[in-house]
């Protein structure tokens, strides 16, 4: 007989065969802002200088030297960046360099709602 806890691992461990781990945990949907010549020549944390206009970005997880596609929510433009960076700031998700904000549209808003795909 299965208890109330044997029963809830149960089901976790069906839900997870059923859907691969990668389809669960890999997209983000996050907020992203920008970075751009304020701090062109800074060293990032991956100790390469940071150039805003190379398509790269500031993820607080995602493995430096990494790559993502990241797509804006409202009209499905998207950018393939290079993690080079550690951060963002609070209440967002990723960072981007001034050239993937640009490749967005997002330069005027400031920020957008973006989905994240680790390649």
């Amino acid at each position: 007989m299965c208890n109330n806890s044997s029963a809830k691992l149960m089901a976790i461990l069906a839900f997870s065969m059923a859907f691969p781990t990668e389809c669960l945990a890999d997209e983000q949907v996050v907020h992203a802002s920008w970075y751009g010549q304020r701090y062109a020549g800074h060293r990032t944390a991956s100790g390469e200088r940071f150039d805003p206009k190379a398509l790269t970005a500031a993820h607080p997880t995602l493995p430096l030297g990494s790559v993502a596609e990241v797509r804006r929510w409202s009209d499905n433009r998207t950018v393939t960046v290079r993690i080079n960076d550690r951060g963002p700031a609070r209440g967002r998700g990723i960072d981007l360099s001034e050239a993937a904000a640009r490749a967005l549209g997002m330069i005027a808003d400031g920020s957008a709602l973006v989905v994240v795909t680790p390649h």
